[in-house]
């Protein structure tokens, strides 16, 4: 498992492991789901998916939403496919939420989205307020209730509807069961003006390369600003460009702010201080150096 923020190097270091431990990576990037978001997302290249395997990458279009749920079915299944061919799964991405799905097999309550229940609940919580909501879901699931925040009204909507829809609280539907198999956890950090300095430039890059042509091509493909997909940074803080609220310098300064905002969250799901993450500073540690540590690990495995 390769993690950490975006822009720290995840996608060599994975490249360069793959490489030598004859391995293929499984994306744990939720963004990467997704056909058309390429240099937004800083996806890997072609000529990258050509020198390494890559799993879980371009599976949906962006109409589509690719759920905790269905992206732990497909990981799993990539990973197990992986494994029966003798060769090494790399799980690699930012988005914590998903990668802690894998690694500490949450049991996911399988109850597809009601789109119109989903749509009353949320209305509720603006007419009333995400109070009323939070106070309906402690009636019903009072565990639930007291690990999620009132303001959080999507976590609330979520807990609500399987609740409504199963009949059980869905405290009773979750839990963990990790995989059959060990795994070695890899974190990638570096000094965090660093760190942000190179998000700045990689911004830069993806603006050079066509990173506003990308997002006219979507809006053209007739995708709206109001799905999931195109609520993540680096898309989102175009809205007002092609409305005409903004200039393209307003625009990049305004994704920058979000980077920082993005990379914070970040941290939050992987904390520098979990014992099961070896924590590497990618400025000053090689490839060569984590590939040694790997090595180690593998032999002893």
């Amino acid at each position: 498992m390769i993690v950490g923020p975006t822009a720290v190097g995840k996608t060599a270091l994975s490249l360069h492991l793959a490489e030598a431990f004859d391995g293929e990576v499984v994306s744990a990037d939720s963004r990467s789901f997704y056909r058309g978001m390429d240099i937004g997302t800083a996806k890997p290249t072609l000529a990258e998916r050509a020198r390494v395997p890559h799993h879980l990458v371009d599976i949906a279009d962006l109409d589509e939403t690719v759920g905790l749920a269905e992206f732990q079915d497909l990981a799993y299944a990539a990973i197990d496919d992986i494994r029966a061919r003798g060769k090494l799964p790399l799980l690699v991405g930012g988005t914590g939420q998903y990668v802690r799905a894998i690694v500490e097999g949450w049991r996911i309550p399988r109850v597809a989205p009601h789109p119109i229940l989903r749509e009353e609940l949320e209305a509720k919580a603006e007419e009333e307020s995400p109070y009323a909501l939070h106070d309906w879901l402690k009636r019903l699931d009072p565990e639930a209730a007291e690990d999620i925040h009132p303001h959080n009204v999507r976590r609330v909507v979520r807990a609500l509807e399987v609740c409504l829809v199963t009949g059980r609280p869905i405290s009773e539907q979750q839990g963990k069961e990790p995989p059959p198999y060990p795994v070695f956890q890899i974190g990638l950090t570096m000094d965090r003006d660093l760190l942000y300095e190179r998000a700045d430039k990689r911004l830069e890059l993806m603006i050079d390369v066509g990173l506003v042509e990308e997002v006219r091509w979507l809006l053209e493909q007739g995708y709206d600003w109001s799905l999931p997909a195109m609520s993540a940074v680096g898309y989102a803080e175009f809205k007002p460009y092609f409305e005409g609220e903004m200039t393209l310098d307003e625009v990049v300064a305004a994704i920058q702010s979000d980077l920082r905002r993005f990379i914070r969250h970040q941290y939050n799901w992987f904390d520098l201080d979990d014992p099961d993450i070896h924590w590497f500073d990618a400025a000053d540690t090689t490839h060569e150096e984590i590939e040694s540590i790997v090595r180690e690990w593998l032999n002893r495995s």
